[in-house]
C-alpha cells in the first residue's frame, strides 16, 4: 500500500443506509473512484462484512468480495485492513470467521456476539493502518444502521463511524417504495448523537422523470434539517459486481425455449457462493445467463453450471431432495454440458467426505455422481490467487475451498502454473469427463480471461458467439468509470467534497 506522507490521522466518509441492499455498496464504489479521479489516494473499509461472496488478496488472505470491488475501483491492491472481519453464513444461526484474511472459528450467532469486543479492537487497528497510508478512507456500513436491538454491540455502523469521526451519508432506496419512512423512521430510531453525525442523504435507484421528485427532495429536507445530497437514477447501462447474493434470491422459472439466444443455467443453490464469477459470461450479447432454484426442466439450456458452496454437504441434501439430482443426471445423459467452479465441482463427484464436522456432524454425503471424483473436507483453507493454462490459453483466478478432491477417472481440466506466486503443490486442477461434455474446476474467476471463456463456449457449442477482447479488471475498470461519471451527474459533490474538509 502507498503510505500517506500528509497526515497520519485522515479523514474517513461513512455510507450507511436505511436497510440492507439500498445501494451501499454501489455508492461506496462510487465515492472510490470520484475521489480517485479527483487526486485523492482512497481506500475502502467495511469493518464487518457478511457474505459468502469472497476474493482473495495478493497475500493470499481471503476477504469480501465488495471491497475487493471498491479497491479495484481505487486501483489499489485489495487488502485484509479493507475488510478486517469477513462472516461467512455456512447455516440459519452460524457463520465461518474469517479474521484478517483467514478462517479461525465456525460460531454460532451468540459465540459471536461475544467476541464482539475483541474483533472491534482488531477492526479499529486495522483501519488506523489504512489511515497511515492513505488520503481518505471511504467506510461502509451494514444492513440498516438502525437496527434497535443489535445497535449496542454493533461494530460496523454508528460505532467504528464515530471512532474514525466520520459524517455519514444515509443511502435510501425509494425502488422499493416507503422512502420518506425509510429516512424519518432511520432517524426516529437514533439517538440524538448518532443522528448529528448523518450529514446528508442519498436516494437510489430512481425510475422515471427525476423532476417530479422535486417536492420529495424538500419535504425530507424540511422534515428532517439535512440535505439531500442528490437522487441517483436507476441505470441499465453500468455493470458492477453485487455484494451478496440477495440480488438472485428466489429466481423465477424460467423458459429457453422463448429466448431468441442461447440460454445457460446457473443452479441457484442455498448456500450460494462468488455467484459473480458469471458477470462476464451474463456481460455477454448474445447470452443469456438465467440463475434457476426450482426444479424445471432443463434440457433447453446451452449448458448448466453448478456455483461455488459455502456448505457442500447441505446443498447435496438439498439437490438430492428436491431432485435436482435427477434433473441434471437426466441433462448429462443426454448430451448436456455441465461446469462445476469449487464447491460445485465437489457437489459433482460421488461423495463427500467430511470427518472432523467441518460442515456439521461428522459424515459423509452422496454426491451427484457426474464426474469420478471424491472430496474429503479438511483444514487448512485454501486461499490463493492463482495462474493457470487451459488448452494452451493462460489465465488466472484464485481458490477459495476447504477440502481435497482426488480424481479416480476422466483427465485434469486445468494446469495450474503457480498459486501466490510460488509453484504450486499440485499442477492438475479439476476433472474432465471421457466425453468431455462434463467438467469442473476449483478455479473462480474462470470467465475473466476472455480466451477461457471463448474456450469453454466453443466446447458448449457455441462458437458463433461473439466475445469480447476485454475481460476482468480492465472491463471492470471501464464500469467503475461509467459509475463515477453516473455518481457525478446527480450528486452535489461539492457538497460530498466539504464533508471531509471540515475543520
Amino acid at each position: 500500500m502507498k503510505p500517506n506522507t500528509h497526515n497520519k490521522k485522515t479523514p474517513c466518509l461513512a455510507a450507511f443506509g436505511t436497510g440492507s441492499d439500498v445501494g451501499k455498496s454501489i455508492i461506496a464504489t462510487a465515492l472510490c473512484r470520484f475521489f480517485l479521479n479527483k487526486g485523492f489516494s482512497a481506500a475502502p473499509y467495511k469493518a464487518q462484512n457478511m457474505s459468502n461472496n469472497s476474493g482473495v488478496t495478493p497475500e493470499g488472505l481471503e476477504m469480501g468480495r465488495a471491497q475487493i470491488v471498491q479497491a479495484e475501483a481505487c486501483r489499489i491492491p485489495p487488502h485484509v485492513d479493507m475488510n478486517p472481519i469477513l462472516l461467512k453464513p455456512t447455516t440459519d444461526v452460524g457463520c465461518q470467521v474469517v479474521l484478517q484474511g483467514q478462517a479461525i472459528a465456525n460460531n454460532t450467532a451468540m459465540e459471536y456476539h461475544e467476541k464482539k469486543e475483541k474483533l472491534f479492537s482488531t477492526a479499529c487497528e486495522s483501519l488506523d493502518r489504512l489511515r497511515s497510508q492513505y488520503d481518505l478512507v471511504i467506510m461502509e456500513g451494514a444492513g440498516s444502521c438502525a437496527e434497535v436491538n443489535l445497535m449496542a454491540h454493533d461494530i460496523v455502523n454508528f460505532r467504528i463511524a464515530e471512532y474514525a469521526d466520520a459524517p455519514v451519508i444515509l443511502i435510501a432506496d425509494i425502488h422499493r417504495g416507503g422512502v420518506f419512512a425509510q429516512i424519518a423512521g432511520t432517524l426516529e430510531c437514533l439517538p440524538q448523537d448518532k443522528r448529528d453525525r448523518i450529514a446528508g442523504f442519498i436516494i437510489n435507484r430512481f425510475r422515471g422523470d427525476i423532476r417530479l421528485f422535486d417536492d420529495g427532495v424538500k419535504w425530507i429536507e424540511q422534515k428532517t434539517g439535512k440535505q439531500v445530497f442528490g437522487v441517483m437514477p436507476w441505470y441499465n447501462h453500468i455493470n458492477i459486481e453485487a455484494e451478496d447474493s440477495v440480488v438472485i434470491e428466489s429466481p423465477p422459472a424460467v423458459s429457453p425455449g422463448n429466448f431468441d439466444i442461447p440460454a445457460i443455467a446457473v443452479i441457484r443453490i442455498p448456500h450460494i457462493s462468488n455467484f459473480t464469477d458469471f458477470a462476464p459470461l451474463s456481460a455477454i450479447k448474445g447470452i443469456n445467463l438465467c440463475f434457476i432454484e426450482k426444479v424445471q426442466d432443463i434440457s433447453p439450456f446451452s449448458a448448466v453450471i453448478l456455483p461455488g458452496s459455502k456448505n457442500t454437504r447441505f446443498d447435496l441434501d438439498w439437490l438430492n431432495k428436491v431432485g435436482w439430482d435427477k434433473q441434471l443426471r437426466s441433462y448429462a445423459d443426454k448430451g448436456g454440458h455441465i461446469l462445476g467452479i469449487c464447491g460445485g465441482y465437489q457437489l459433482m463427484g460421488s461423495q463427500v467426505h467430511d470427518p472432523y464436522g467441518l460442515e456439521g456432524k461428522p459424515g459423509t454425503t452422496r454426491g451427484l455422481g457426474l464426474i469420478p471424483v471424491e472430496t474429503t473436507l479438511k483444514a487448512p483453507k485454501t486461499t490463493t490467487r492463482s495462474r493457470f493454462a487451459w488448452q494452451g490459453v493462460e489465465g488466472t483466478g484464485y481458490e477459495i475451498h476447504m477440502g481435497r478432491t482426488e480424481r479416480m477417472g476422466g483427465s485434469p481440466m486445468l494446469t495450474v502454473l503457480e498459486q501466490n506466486g510460488q509453484p504450486p503443490e499440485n499442477s492438475l486442477d479439476g476433472c474432465i469427463s471421457e466425453n468431455s461434455r462434463i467438467m469442473a474446476t476449483y478455479m473462480h474467476g474462470l470467465f475473466d480471461t476472455p480466451g477461457i471463456t471463448r474456450l469453454w463456449l466453443d466446447c458448449i457449442g457455441l462458437k458463433h458467439i461473439k466475445t469480447s477482447g476485454i475481460s476482468g479488471l480492465a472491463s471492470r475498470d471501464l464500469e467503475y468509470d461509467l459509475l463515477a461519471r453516473h455518481f457525478e451527474d446527480h450528486i452535489n459533490t461539492e457538497a460530498i467534497i466539504k464533508l471531509i474538509q471540515r475543520p
